[in-house]
């Protein structure tokens, strides 16, 4: 199984970025995929998950409103569009795979990807 992310970079704050992550191998219309961050010297934390089935999405109380979780099945892909950034948005991403949504939610994900870092400038 791979997942590479994507679409990391510099953005002022107030700004936009989208990331994004390619599966494979794995039946990816079968799991549950989601985001997590790290800052420096920070634990890796939850931000957002989406469902397998009915892509019921969930978020971080800290990102809710400003960022938003989407996937394409044809394409084995997710995406985490985020507006409104701020500076401690600033860590790296990482995209996670597992059967159920509730497992990404408490952290108990089947596959990592490696990260893509986002730097938000004050």
């Amino acid at each position: 199984v791979q997942l590479q992310a994507s679409g990391g970079g510099l953005v002022q704050a107030g700004g936009s970025l989208r990331v994004s992550c390619a599966a494979s191998g794995l039946s990816f219309s079968r799991y549950a995929m989601g985001w997590f961050r790290q800052a420096p010297g920070k634990e890796r934390d939850f931000v957002a998950a989406i469902a397998w089935g009915d892509s019921t999405t969930y978020y971080a109380d800290s990102v809710k409103g400003r960022f938003t979780i989407s996937r394409d099945n044809a394409a084995n892909a997710v995406y985490l569009q985020m507006i409104s950034l701020r500076p401690e948005d600033t860590a790296v991403y990482y995209c996670a795979a597992s059967r159920t949504s509730a497992a990404i939610r408490t952290n108990r994900v089947d596959y990592w990807g490696k990260g893509t870092q986002v730097t938000v400038s004050s």
